[in-house]
């Protein structure tokens, strides 16, 4: 057997790369992980999931202190006033304990933390900062970057990407969103609770691709009513700087007259791709696929012996707990074990207010496979929403009309985040609609309302 360094070299310490790392150490396998950042948690940790939901969770609070939402159940505020440099600070301190985290993981784990960006020499051998290093198995975690709109310059002054979005350092008077997805969404809506007008611009006719048909107009005409602009169906063919102050160029997206929005932030949004750039995957003759992807087997193996692949690097939905899955699976792989991740049942969670969350098939998808039945639950039925005064949203069930199994769920809630891993339990163990109908669920919660649902798709709600 060739003498190696490593066991376990993992390229990237993101939430795939790092729980790869950490689980192949605790199988007993020499584990190292390459990492360029000055920090661990890859993107995720630094500058996407954490920080965004940091700035998200400080925005819903000053909005409710500020908009008079307390007052209803006798809270009044005088004065309120917003401290940014606080709340960015605060976003800061969260980061810095959760990537320290990590580094006292690796460490508590005897995993070796080799500082520098990987490129492959061959398929056991990878060049990190001028460092040659072998490795029996190498696992590609390299995660994603934001997408650039061709033609935009992105400035991270006035116009940003995401992680500019997050360090803005004054509330814009008019931001424009370029794309209505996940991440478009949330810090658009973190800076128009925080006092800007927003307005969102999308290439197709509903926010969100790929999410619920129903879910997408409805959370669509949420929005509406907190006072953020949708326009849909429109594309933006250009965008110009000068003095601060952003012109963006936008027309229907079928043709058409064009018009001009002036605005002091513009937030480009539109997706994400994989990490690939700088690999040398040539030097191992892995090639990608047609969307610069790295395919892989359902072990997470590459077509090159010894070298394997997990996250957003790879096909699939681009998420960061899918990631950790696939990195304790990869890990166990390695190991000779059986890791496997369910690709079919993986909730995806948008962290506005509402919150939107889905599990499984939307209607749409569903009904191409095969008859089904739906039911929803409106919350402003569910005793504790009400209570709370907390009711926009629904529960919607989509399960299979001849076996009665669970195909689909989607949750519009301010707990959507939390309530959808009780779909995604009950799909991975092949539920019915009927086995969560006659769940016992504690009273009065929120999620009584997925109960029923689940009643709904039998035919017989109680509350409705």
């Amino acid at each position: 057997m060739a003498d190696y360094d490593y066991d376990v070299l993992v390229i990237g310490a993101g939430p795939g790369g790092y729980v790869a790392a950490i689980r192949a150490a605790q199988l007993g396998l020499r584990t190292a992980c390459a990492e360029s950042r000055d920090t661990l948690g890859g993107t995720c940790l630094n500058v996407g999931c954490i920080p965004s939901k940091a700035l998200l969770h400080a925005s819903e609070i000053y909005e409710e202190a500020k908009g008079g939402h307390l007052t209803k159940f006798g809270i009044d505020f005088q004065g309120v006033t917003l401290n940014l440099d606080q709340m960015h600070a605060e976003k800061a301190k969260a980061v810095k304990e959760l990537t320290g985290g990590v580094e006292f993981l690796f460490k508590k784990n005897k995993v070796t933390w080799l500082k520098g960006k990987a490129a492959f020499q061959d398929a056991h051998t990878v060049d990190i900062a001028g460092q040659k290093v072998t490795a029996k198995n190498i696992v590609i975690a390299t995660g994603s970057s934001v997408m650039p709109l061709p033609g935009v310059e992105v400035d991270q002054k006035t116009v940003v990407d995401s992680t500019g979005a997050l360090e803005i350092p004054k509330v814009p008077e008019h931001m424009v969103v370029i794309g209505g997805g996940v991440i478009g969404l949330e810090l658009g809506s973190v800076w128009r609770r925080l006092g800007a007008k927003v307005t969102v611009v999308e290439f197709v006719d509903q926010i969100l691709p790929g999410f619920d048909g129903e879910v997408r107009r409805e959370t669509a005409k949420l929005f509406k009513k907190q006072g953020m602009k949708l326009k849909l169906s429109t594309k933006v063919t250009g965008v110009t700087v000068a003095d601060g102050v952003a012109t963006v160029s936008v027309e229907p997206a079928a043709g058409g007259a064009s018009e001009t929005l002036t605005a002091d932030a513009v937030l480009v949004s539109i997706g994400r791709k994989a990490n690939v750039d700088g690999l040398n995957l040539e030097a191992i003759g892995l090639e990608l696929n047609k969307r610069g992807q790295i395919e892989t087997d359902h072990s997470f193996r590459t077509k090159v012996d010894g070298v394997w692949a997990i996250g957003d690097c790879i096909p699939g939905l681009m998420l960061a707990h899918k990631a950790e899955d696939e990195g304790v699976a990869v890990a166990e792989n390695i190991a000779g074990q059986t890791g496997i991740v369910n690709e079919d049942i993986i909730p995806s969670v948008v962290y506005t207010m509402p919150e939107i969350a889905g599990v499984g098939l939307t209607e749409e998808a569903a009904k191409e496979k095969t008859e089904i039945k739906v039911g929803k639950f409106p919350f402003a039925a569910n005793s504790r929403a009400k209570t709370n005064r907390d009711t926009d949203g629904f529960v919607k069930i989509i399960a299979d009309a001849k076996t009665d199994r669970v195909l689909g769920v989607w949750i519009v809630s301010s707990l959507a985040g939390t309530l959808i891993a009780e779909a995604a339990i009950a799909m991975e163990f092949g539920a019915t609609s009927e086995d969560i109908a006659y769940t016992c669920h504690a009273h009065p919660t929120h999620a009584e309302a997925i109960k029923e649902a689940a009643m709904a798709v039998q035919g017989k709600p109680i509350h409705i």
